[in-house]
């Protein structure tokens, strides 16, 4: 027979005090605060608790840096919280917590808007897929279409922000890994300065990287076994394939140079040539690198998947004489430690997933915050740029959730991405 649930230790509001945790039994827009459960910091936070009117709140002794005032409580069930009372002293707050509230819907529309588009983009990439040797000319217009809806939005808006996006049925990851690279391309095309023309072609270059993969066998192309040296030898030609393709179907040597060198890497050791360093055309070294990393986050096998902040970790510290210096340096400064899709725990002990960041605050990316008491569908999303008290403190690999934290933050199984150019459009930079 299971072991009862322990009782809860509860104070009274005058036996507050600052590094106190405590739990607030009351609905979540119903209060001032960013969390239901938090340590207290600030004298501040004890007078708008006892604000509340709320005659009891638990608290947590193992996750408090302090006893409560009295040290003679007993463990007690805590009585149901009246309603809270409308205190004049806390309206200026809970107006400040409604506006935020409203700000979050229109966030969450956004988020619904973006993945319409991303969805666009994927059934446009499909097309293009199957249509490419039979209506080239059209396919080619497409590609130009969805590349300069890109490089307007990188280069023409003063931020941008990388969603995550959430799972897709019917089996479209095929297209996926294009936009992912192209997408990645143009967000380092920006911070480096690239002019439009560069960009455009960088941004073709990136989505039809891999089209030599179309006549290689598809158990080879994408294995989801360990390749013999023939087979591995077989999927490098795709870079040589992909270059005869490019030419019949008339694409301009910019993005040739991009196909046939995306495997290149700076210290030589990779694919076909073993070019290195500034052998390698300059387009194509963004490329090797956006392509390495998403494929290290993204592989055929997926339980060979590393989280976005092991990949970005893994390149930096081990195999980053690999990649070009300054663009492995600005790739990581706009992703942040922690890119978009990392499982994270905050400073106030709650876990969170990494849902989008701006390259121009990577440190303070918006979270998607586990909640039991806040319904999954109605998950808080936290921008930690509003939020100076909260910091990212470490990722987790998913697989060390607690099941009921895995389902409810439902880290994806493949990390796409997409974005949104005006995503903080009016804020002060």
């Amino acid at each position: 027979m299971p072991a009862p649930p322990p009782q809860d230790f509860v104070v009274t509001p005058d036996q507050l005090c600052v590094g106190l945790f405590v739990h607030l039994d009351l609905p979540w827009f119903s209060h001032p605060f960013s969390f239901n459960s938090f340590k207290i910091r600030t004298p501040e936070q004890i007078k708008t608790l006892r604000e509340l009117g709320v005659r009891h709140f638990r608290y947590d002794p193992e996750r408090s840096d302090t006893q409560p005032r009295s040290n003679t409580l007993q463990p007690v069930v805590a009585p149901p919280p009246p309603p809270p009372p409308a205190d004049p002293a806390t309206s200026a707050s809970l107006a400040s917590k409604r506006e935020r509230i409203a700000r979050l819907a229109e966030r969450k529309r956004k988020v619904v808007e973006v993945e319409k588009a991303f969805v666009k983009a994927a059934g446009v990439m499909r097309n293009i897929s199957k249509n490419l040797f039979a209506r080239p000319k059209e396919c080619l217009e497409e590609v130009g279409e969805l590349v300069n809806q890109m490089v307007t939005a990188f280069l023409d808006q003063p931020e941008v922000a990388l969603h995550v996006m959430g799972e897709h049925p019917g089996g479209e990851e095929t297209y996926f890994h294009g936009l992912n690279t192209s997408i990645l391309a143009m967000m380092l095309a920006k911070e480096l300065g690239f002019e439009r023309a560069s960009s455009q072609a960088l941004g073709v270059g990136a989505l039809l990287h891999d089209i030599g993969l179309a006549d290689i066998p598809d158990r080879v192309a994408r294995p989801r076994h360990e390749l013999t040296a023939p087979e591995r030898h077989l999927r490098e030609l795709h870079c040589d394939y992909g270059v005869r393709i490019g030419r019949q179907i008339g694409l301009p040597e910019p993005v040739l140079r991009i196909i046939a060198q995306h495997h290149e890497l700076a210290d030589g050791s990779g694919y076909p040539k073993g070019l290195k360093g500034e052998q390698i055309d300059p387009l194509a070294r963004i490329v090797s690198l956006v392509n390495y990393y998403d494929n290290l986050c993204n592989p055929a096998d997926l339980a060979k998947a590393m989280t976005p902040h092991e990949a970005l970790s893994l390149m930096f510290a081990q195999r980053r004489a690999k990649f070009d210096a300054r663009a492995l340096q600005v790739m990581i400064r706009c992703l942040g430690v922690y890119p978009p899709g990392s499982v994270v725990r905050l400073s106030n002990d709650a876990l969170a997933l990494v849902s989008s960041v701006n390259p121009q605050r990577p440190l303070r990316p918006w979270v998607t915050v586990f909640d039991p008491q806040v319904p999954r569908d109605e998950a808080i999303m936290l921008d930690l740029d509003e939020e100076p008290d909260i910091n990212i403190t470490k990722a987790l690999r998913p697989i060390h959730l607690p099941p009921e934290v895995y389902e409810y933050l439902s880290p994806r199984k493949r990390v796409t991405y997409y974005f949104d150019a005006d995503a903080r459009q009016g804020r002060t930079a």
